[in-house]
């Protein structure tokens, strides 16, 4: 099955003695290399859906298939384990590892990914090289730009040859050059036949996807 299906999807989460509803039956279907934008205000639900197809989260009801996977079935050390294997995610903040130079955070994700360690650092390299930041490899994140540590987030969330690349809010902290080159960058990794699915508050940047789901108060209104 080459798609990722939400069903019937809710989120419920207790705050005290008070229940919040972040998503009320949600429903949509992704094909298989398809780039999406998932479109919506602050608090419309779009990190709730993202922590959710990431199997980062369970949905209280629903299901959620990702190319023939039912994760909100699995355990959650199940989960982990095929997170690793088959998701990428871009943070709206970069959380590369500090101590860590732009290569070493790559290599460590394609370790957890489960690649040879004969492979990982040609792999790193090689992203590195994808995203443009061949010639700053070796500087820590406290050396990068805004956008470069990005840059370094995408090629770390693709070092372990994701099917899918979950991108929650990446630009939102990027000056508007860089908010462009994130984009494009996202949209060449579809070109690598990964399936990515980008949220954002930023209707014209969703542009720059093949499709546009809305999403208003925990609702698909769109697409």
């Amino acid at each position: 099955m080459d798609k990722v299906i939400v069903e019937k999807v809710s989120k419920i989460y207790s705050v005290g003695k008070v229940k919040v509803e972040a998503l009320k039956n949600v429903s949509f279907e992704i094909d298989k290399n398809e780039f999406i934008s998932l479109v919506g205000p602050s608090g419309s639900g779009k990190s709730t859906l993202i922590y959710l197809i990431g199997a980062l989260d369970k949905p209280s009801t629903g299901r959620i298939n990702v190319f023939g996977v039912d994760i909100s079935s699995l355990k959650n050390s199940q989960a982990t384990k095929w997170r690793r294997k088959n998701v990428g995610i871009i943070f709206q903040f970069f959380h590369l590892i500090p101590t860590l130079t732009a290569i070493e955070n790559v290599v460590l994700s394609a370790e957890l990914a489960g690649i040879s360690k004969r492979e990982r650092v040609k792999r790193a390299r090689e992203l590195l090289e994808f995203v443009g930041l061949g010639d700053k490899m070796d500087r820590f994140p406290s050396e990068l730009s805004g956008g470069e540590q990005q840059r370094v987030a995408i090629a770390r969330a693709l070092a372990g040859d994701p099917q899918l690349i979950l991108a929650d809010e990446p630009t939102a902290n990027l000056d508007y050059p860089n908010k462009i080159r994130i984009v494009e960058l996202l949209n060449r990794a579809k070109e690598l036949g990964k399936t990515v699915i980008f949220a954002t508050h930023d209707i014209e940047l969703a542009k720059y996807s093949d499709r546009i789901i809305s999403i208003r108060d925990g609702k698909i209104v769109e697409g």
